[in-house]
């Protein structure tokens, strides 16, 4: 005797060893046996045998039409031979009773399952439903056959472009979308990325790079809602200065000016002038928002997208020719001793007479020309010229901050390797720069004296002709700013502090290695500057914790000891918190992105002008027995094979690899040694900044060609999907 019985959800056959009233031991033509339960056995038989039923049945529950079968079916609840009495004959045979088993058990939007081999037909409304969704469902897998079926020819459907970004970063994995590039990466053997290329869904490496950043950081877009601009209160008192700014030319939004009164008298007045956005621009309103949304302006060579709209910076940026807001540091001075003796803090309406422009005055202002009043230079501008005397202060002003903060520090600042500016220029006129990423304090006081680009309406398109131009860090106008510019930062930092006035503070508790500045509430010291505490105070129209600290300071100027109970963030606020937590995030993207576009430039630069060798310095060891060298004359960094033991500051020639676009990596090979590895004088410069070692490396994607149902997939398919930065 032979019985077919349920296990599991699964129907097996075999011979019925032994029988009890509850249950029935049964072995299967594998040799197993099984202790099978009375209810579960659904059909007892003698011939044919167990495996030749399984297959007739089979057989014949591939014959039956679902759709007659659910005509035919009683409205009750009924078993699987009642149904095939009446779909075949009275006399259905056992082939025919299992066959109408394995039909009603595999069609579940026809037949209810009510028990073991008891089923109940679906009402019609559900029916159609479902009959429906299985049309729907079949009607996507062939979409999704179609569409891999495209990608493998080459061809990238419309649906799949529009999706990119979404298919690779941020996907759902059920969209058909998605499912298509998993299939046809896994029938061509390609990593997706490569896939999608072939197919012409990346036709652009600079859109790649541009839309994938808009699209984890901009999705909305980066327009601005229109929102009227707050006008500064009209009461403020004008500052009886004459304030000059020092930027780059393609700055606008220009945050902060200088001023100097009393020379020759032996007590000079530093004035320290930052735009006061603060004043008219209240927390939580829609203005606030949007700041605190974007938490910071992003910078790329070509480009910006600013923090604030337009309409505000235009108001308070501190342009020649008007007397603007602003917070004003006044910092009292021994002429002689160049000691800082009184500050002051005034809220006021400051004129500025002249933006000097850096890139221009460079070549004129050099430390002999601050030095000796007697070095003239030709074509100097009168503006420049009537400045001399205060910037020749400013200058050893300067030094001597720097000095001290060098003590405190326990050694010098490095200036041993350049800024890089960028320029791109195609059929209209070049589009500006970027700000550059400096290093130690360079890095803390950029927002002062900054390479900023003008905001283009126009974006590159990554078929500009790149320029890219070296400015030496330290030169006397960045020095200028970047002290005064700490000065402001740091008092302010204090001034906080003293007042029990919560703020957002930059520090490091030491400058050993690994020690990584870090962004708090409490006013702790910041090593790398060399000062008691630092909080960044003098970009708010280009950084949003900047903006949070001038309302701070507002509220200590206007409010002096009582400005802890007036401040519009109190001791301990979470809000604090919850702004460090956002802006260190962004900012770090931002930074990323910029430092990445820097590289793509650099790497077009490289194309455009024919370079296949760089003579470069090695810094540190790279993966896979490389160094990681530095070129001398670009903003790159890339890894070198074929040399061993080579010590930090050895100079290399190199001969470039092929460039990817897309993961932004290029590799070098040695050809010569360039230094006399005897004598350390010829080494190039090596310092400890960690800038921009790791731009290149995996782009991490989230497609993953080993989903569900990837034991199909080819081997080594999931593979290349760590492709680039």
């Amino acid at each position: 005797m032979h019985a077919l019985f349920e296990e599991s959800g699964k129907f097996l056959a075999g011979r019925i060893l032994s029988e009890a009233d509850t249950s029935a031991q049964i072995e299967l033509d594998s040799g197993k046996r099984v202790k099978v339960k009375a209810a579960h056995i659904l059909l007892k038989f003698d011939k044919p045998a167990p495996a030749e039923l399984m297959a007739q049945a089979q057989a014949v529950a591939q014959t039956i039409e679902l759709e007659l079968a659910w005509e035919f079916a009683s409205e009750e609840e009924f078993g699987f031979a009642d149904l095939a009495r009446d779909y075949f004959s009275d006399n259905a045979t056992l082939a025919q009773q299992a066959g109408a088993l394995f039909a009603l058990y595999e069609a579940p939007h026809y037949f209810r399952r009510a028990g073991k081999g008891r089923f109940k037909k679906a009402p019609a409304e559900i029916l159609q439903q479902a009959l429906a969704a299985i049309e729907k469902k079949k009607a996507v897998l062939q979409q999704i056959a179609d569409w891999a079926q495209q990608l493998g020819q080459g061809q990238c459907p419309a649906p799949i472009r529009d999706q990119l970004y979404k298919i690779l970063f941020r996907p759902d994995k059920n969209a058909p979308e998605y499912k298509a590039v998993v299939e046809a990466s896994r029938a061509t053997h390609l990593a997706p990325l490569h896939l999608l290329q072939q197919a012409g869904a990346i036709d652009s490496s600079y859109q790649f790079h541009w839309q994938r950043f808009l699209f984890d950081n901009f999705p909305k877009g980066t327009g601005f809602p229109a929102l009227q601009a707050p006008q500064p209160p009209a009461d403020l008192p004008l500052a009886n200065v004459q304030a000059y700014s020092i930027d780059d030319s393609q700055t606008t939004e220009i945050d902060d000016a200088l001023s100097v009164q009393g020379l020759g008298t032996g007590t000079v007045t530093l004035g320290i002038h930052i735009a006061a956005p603060g004043l008219a621009i209240v927390p939580g309103t829609p203005l606030d928002q949007l700041g605190r949304n974007r938490l910071s302006t992003v910078y790329m060579p070509g480009y910006k997208i600013t923090m604030l709209p337009d309409e505000v910076v235009q108001i308070y940026t501190l342009d020649a020719g008007r007397a603007n807001p602003a917070v004003s540091l006044y910092v009292t001075i021994d002429e002689a001793t160049l000691a800082i003796t009184a500050t002051e803090t005034r809220l006021e309406r400051v004129p500025v007479s002249v933006n000097l422009r850096h890139d221009q005055l460079d070549h004129i202002v050099t430390e002999a020309w601050l030095a000796d009043p007697s070095i003239q230079t030709e074509n100097t501008p009168q503006d420049l010229l009537d400045l001399r005397e205060q910037l020749s202060f400013l200058h050893r002003l300067a030094q001597s901050l720097k000095a001290q903060r060098e003590v405190v520090r326990g050694k010098p600042e490095n200036f041993n390797r350049p800024d890089y500016n960028f320029r791109l220029s195609a059929a209209r006129p070049p589009e500006g720069a970027n700000a550059p990423l400096g290093g130690s304090a360079a890095n803390e006081v950029a927002s002062v004296g900054a390479n900023t680009p003008r905001n283009h309406k126009a974006e590159p398109n990554g078929t500009e002709t790149v320029q890219i131009t070296t400015r030496q860090r330290g030169a006397p106008l960045d020095l200028i700013v970047a002290e005064a510019a700490i000065v402001a930062n740091s008092t302010w930092g204090n001034w906080m502090a003293e007042l029990g006035v919560p703020g957002i503070y930059r520090s490091q508790a030491s400058m050993a290695p690994g020690v990584k500045v870090r962004m708090g509430t409490k006013a702790l010291p910041h090593a790398g500057i060399g000062v008691k505490s630092y909080a960044w105070a003098t970009s708010p129209l280009r950084r949003y914790v900047d903006l949070v600290n001038q309302w701070q300071i507002i509220a200590c100027a206007r409010h002096g000891k009582t400005a802890a109970l007036a401040a519009p963030f109190k001791p301990k606020d979470a809000e604090l918190f919850s702004i460090i937590s956002s802006f260190d995030a962004a900012y770090s993207a931002y930074n990323g992105y910029q430092a990445g576009m820097e590289r793509f430039w650099t790497l077009q630069y490289l194309a455009q002008n024919g370079i296949t060798e760089l003579e470069a310095t090695v810094f540190k060891e790279g993966p896979g027995g490389s160094f990681l060298v530095r070129a001398d004359t670009l903003p790159l960094v890339f890894p070198v094979l074929g040399a061993q033991n080579l010590p930090r500051g050895a100079r290399l020639r190199v001969k470039l690899g092929e460039v990817d676009d897309i993961t932004l990596d290029l590799h070098g090979t040695l050809i010569e040694r360039l230094d006399d590895p005897q004598d350390a004088s010829d080494d190039g410069p090596v310092d400890d900044a960690e800038d921009d070692e790791a731009v290149a490396g995996p782009i991490a994607i989230a497609v993953d060609v080993s989903d569900a149902g990837a034991e199909n997939a080819a081997p080594g398919a999931a593979s290349a999907d760590n492709l680039a930065p």
